[in-house]
């Protein structure tokens, strides 16, 4: 009897292990931060293999993207969401730096106009425009883009200090330049266009 005692505590000291464990790491996914879209593509690629940086150098996570002919990127840390072809509202009497307000799941965003950084549009916005909402120096704000191109890392030896002969409305935002599929890329920081943004409110 005592054997076959011990057999049947055994057996449920397992099983109340067992549910220990579970509810334990139950417990610790529930913590777990969920992950960001940017994180999200960037494992995907590299479970696909296309992420470029080398395993022994330092890397830098870009989202590139399109405005007009041009390519650009920004900072992957500084970029909380891609958002697709959302509607912006219009605002009577906003400033031009202003393109106007979107409504993120019940959040109201402004989305910043880049014309007096980077220029001017050629034309309208192409059938594949995506708003990058970002994050960075305090402030969040949404930038229409006319097409995300890729979301990748980098090494940072990649990306190089930004020549001298660049316009000078471009020279306070751009923060370096680097080469993508063997065309140019126009680096900008975030923090640089969102700080501007705030002097031209104040």
């Amino acid at each position: 009897m005592a054997s076959g005692f011990a057999a049947c505590r055994a057996l449920w000291e397992n099983e109340r292990e067992g549910v220990r464990r579970a509810r334990a790491f139950q417990r610790k996914q529930a913590m777990k931060p969920e992950p960001s879209p940017l994180d999200a593509i960037l494992q995907d690629r590299q479970g696909g293999g296309g992420v470029i940086s080398p395993l022994d150098e330092e890397g830098a996570e870009l989202v590139i993207f399109q405005i007009d002919q041009d390519l650009y990127a920004c900072g992957g840390a500084s970029v909380r969401e891609i958002l697709s072809q959302v509607e912006i509202f219009f605002v009577p009497g906003c400033m031009a730096s202003m393109e106007g307000v979107i409504n993120v799941r019940g959040d109201i965003e402004t989305v910043i106009n880049l014309s007096d950084t980077l220029g001017p549009k050629a034309g309208g916005y192409a059938a594949s425009w995506a708003i990058l909402l970002g994050r960075a120096g305090g402030m969040q704000s949404g930038i229409r883009v006319d097409k995300v191109v890729d979301v990748l890392v980098v090494p940072k030896s990649a990306i190089q200090q930004a020549p001298a002969t660049l316009p000078a409305r471009l020279q306070a935002a751009v923060s370096g330049v680097m080469r993508y599929r063997e065309l140019p890329v126009t680096v900008l920081s975030l923090e640089r266009i969102f700080e501007a943004y705030g002097r031209s409110l104040a």
